[in-house]
């Protein structure tokens, strides 16, 4: 399997149109538009998963560079999401100390 990333999208692409561009390269098993949380407006990227490693690389290097409704697409092997740290919360003069609160517990 193969996750491709797809950027610099017209923002009126649809995921069925992003899904025809590839499957001429192989078998495509999901398409995804990245989309705003509020307005639902794309957000010009997605994400393709191709069935086969090998199609995936043959659909890389075939769009990437390419024209799609007037904009130049950026096509490349999807990085895997960095894991976020838990936000930890500032300190307190370097004092280590469970939870705040209650007088004198140190």
């Amino acid at each position: 399997m193969k996750n491709i990333f797809v950027g610099n999208l017209d923002f009126n692409t649809s995921e069925e149109q992003l899904r025809q561009l590839f499957e001429v390269h192989g078998q495509v098993d999901r398409v995804s538009i990245m989309t705003d949380r509020d307005t639902g407006r794309s957000r010009g990227f997605g994400f393709v998963e191709m069935a086969s490693a090998e199609d995936g690389e043959k659909a890389i290097a075939a769009l990437n560079g390419t024209q799609v409704g007037g904009r130049t697409l950026n096509v490349n092997e999807a990085r895997p999401k960095p894991e976020r740290t838990g936000g930890g919360g500032g300190g307190r003069g370097g004092r280590e100390r469970g939870g705040g609160g209650g007088r004198g517990r140190w």
